[in-house]
Order: C-alpha cells, then structure tokens, then sequence
C-alpha cells in the first residue's frame, strides 16, 4: 500500500494545524515524547518537525509533503513544490510580519542607521539579503531565543516574527521596518509530486484543508419567507454565493438557503424579520469547497 510520509509542524504552529485538520476531516493525536503522531487514514504517516527545517526535509524527500511558513522557505532556499497558500497561524487569519525592531528610545529612524551595528534574529538569510538590498553592512547574529530583550545591551536592533505586536510594545520596541509578511504553505517533494498517487494524495488534502478555511467565520442561514417578500429580502442579503430559492408547498412561500459571514449575523438577522423571513436557523460550516 502507498504511504505519503507527512510533515505536522511543531512549536506554536502544531495545535493549530491539528485543528485545521480535525476540521477537515482528518483526526490527529500527539504523543508526548513522540515524534510520530497518529492520524486516522493509513495512506499517511505523520511526523512532527519544526516549522523552520519542514522545508529542508521536504526538499530531501524525507517527507514527501508538509506545512511550513513561507519564510523558513525563503531562510533555506529549499527547493520545493508549493500545493497552496493556507493563511492561518497561532494566534490569528492573517500573515505573520518579520519585522526590524528598535528600542523605543533608540537613535536609528530607518535600516541605512544600522551601518556597522549589531543585529539579533533568527532568520540570518533573510535579515542579510534585506541588508544587501539596501547598502547596509551590518553584524548578523542568530538568535536562539528570547530575540525581543536583547536590545540595547546585546544587539542595536532585531529582526523579529510578530502576529500582533503585543510582545514588541511589551518590550518597549518599536518597528522600523517590515521585511517580510509570511503565510503557511502546503509543500510537497519534487519527486513525490511526479508520483501519480502521492499527487492525488496531497491535492485532495490541500482541497480539503482549504475548504476547512473558508468556512471558517461563516455561517449558513435558511429562512421562509412569502414570494412577495423576496425581492426586497434578497436586497439586504449578502451572499457568498447567488442565494438558493427553493419553492414551498404553500406557492406563495419560498425558502432561502445561503451563506454569510458570521460577523455580519448579528446585524443581519433583525433586518431580515423586519423584511419578512421567519422560521430563521442559523448553522456552523465544516467546509466550503470550490
């Protein structure tokens, strides 16, 4: 039977992208101590790996298929088949910023002001092609943790991973520049990508995965309402999608089925009665697919 040898990234990414999976379909436990999660579908073996070495191992092929950030893509220069764009993360749906920090109090307005400095980060090849780009020489130093208390004392500035800031302003930092906004992927091995299986394989998971994302924040809504309500109903009604009109057994009744964000419920619901819907149900969405 074919396996596909799959990559869960571990560290902050990990209970997130076992959830979008759970919400996709596939059932993922960990093991503490374990590097080898179970996951309800033997056609796949999973394995946790960093999010900064997935693409490395991927482009090896000791996994034929993973998700990591876009960034460590770029910090490895792995040579890997991007699936598709998944945009979530720990903390929020939007792209991570890898940013150049200084102390509030610092001197230093834009990059060319770190000539000669000391910078702190965990991405040294990103932050020295960012420098180069911009006709600065300055000392790059890995960082192995802890990036955002080491200004002033042991680094002029640093390049730092932020979702929403918290942990800069926290640290009395502030940003100079951003060099990179950074979104998961879904990656695959050149050759597994060239096997006909392994292909289908992660194009179904990808299908899966991103349906389970764009369901996220959405809800479905039925409603009845009488025909000659529908015109003016279906002016306040947003939609991710042309609403589906069903008729009823009264002829003078209609249903609506439709799809519409979760946000916009609220606000939506009391315009809808005063309208002229009624029987109202409102219901979570595991998956929109297509």
């Amino acid at each position: 039977m074919s396996i596909l040898k799959l990559g869960i990234p571990a560290g902050s990414l990990q209970d997130a992208s076992v959830e979008l999976f759970r919400r996709a379909g596939w059932k993922i436990e960990i093991q503490s101590r374990s590097y080898y999660p179970s996951i309800d579908d033997v056609e796949i073996e999973c394995m946790t790996i960093r999010a900064q070495e997935m693409a490395r191992y991927v482009a090896d092929g000791v996994l034929d298929a993973g998700l990591t950030g876009y960034d460590w893509i770029l910090e490895t220069g792995a040579d890997v088949h991007e699936v598709t764009e998944l945009i979530f993360s720990k903390v929020s749906r939007r792209p991570v910023r890898w940013v150049l920090c200084v102390p509030e109090d610092s001197p230093v307005q834009s990059v060319k002001d770190l000539e000669g400095k000391r910078i702190a980060t965990e991405v040294v090849g990103l932050t020295s092609r960012y420098l180069a780009e911009h006709g600065v020489s300055a000392k790059v130093e890995f960082s192995w943790g802890a990036t955002e208390v080491k200004p002033p004392k042991l680094a002029d500035a640093i390049v730092e991973v932020t979702e929403t800031g918290s942990s800069l302003r926290a640290n009395n930092l502030r940003i100079v520049d951003e060099i990179l906004q950074s979104t998961t992927r879904f990656i695959c091995n050149h050759d597994s990508w060239q096997d006909d299986w392994k292909r289908k394989k992660v194009q179904d998971i990808a299908t899966m995965l991103q349906g389970a994302i764009n369901a996220e924040r959405n809800v479905y809504l039925l409603m009845n309402l009488k025909r000659e309500s529908l015109l003016r109903t279906l002016d306040i009604l947003p939609a991710l999608q042309k609403p589906t009109i069903s008729t009823l057994a009264d002829d003078n009744w209609v249903a609506i089925n439709t799809v519409v964000a979760e946000s916009e419920v609220r606000a939506l619901i009391p315009r809808l009665l005063e309208a002229g819907a009624s029987g109202i149900v409102e219901l979570p969405i595991n998956k929109i697919i297509g």
